[in-house]
């Protein structure tokens, strides 16, 4: 099998990877666990190169996938702005990547969660 279920139903873990993935775009740096992580990667990736391409379709596939969830940015003069997660990947993320061939995240271990020892990660955009 290609991915991992993550001891969820089909309809919860697409949530769970679309609420991840919007986390990711909008603080572009989160703490999750070690496999969460790891399905994410490939999901982020794939909406960054959405954005590099920025056409109408892929636009509107990546807002398909996407939350309308809400960011703050900061331009030039120190001036923060609210924008959706959705133009924030395509305005702020994607032009970063234009010149780079994948490998948009980063993956670096944490340690043990305290509750239950879960192997905690950092996933960040590079």
């Amino acid at each position: 099998m290609a991915y991992r279920k993550l001891g969820r139903t089909s309809s919860q873990r697409k949530a769970l990877l679309r609420d991840l993935t919007t986390d990711l775009i909008v603080n572009e740096r989160i703490e999750t666990t070690e496999t969460r992580a790891k399905e994410l990667r490939s999901v982020a990736e794939k909406m960054i190169t959405l954005g590099k391409r920025g056409d109408l379709h892929a636009r509107r596939q990546a807002a398909a996938y996407i939350r309308r969830d809400k960011a703050i940015t900061t331009n030039e003069e120190g001036a923060e702005s609210s924008v959706y997660a959705l133009q924030k990947l395509f305005n702020d993320v994607a032009p970063r990547y234009a010149e780079r061939q994948g490998g948009y995240t980063r993956i670096m271990k944490v340690g043990p969660r305290r509750g239950d020892g879960a192997p905690m990660v950092i996933i960040e955009l590079v």
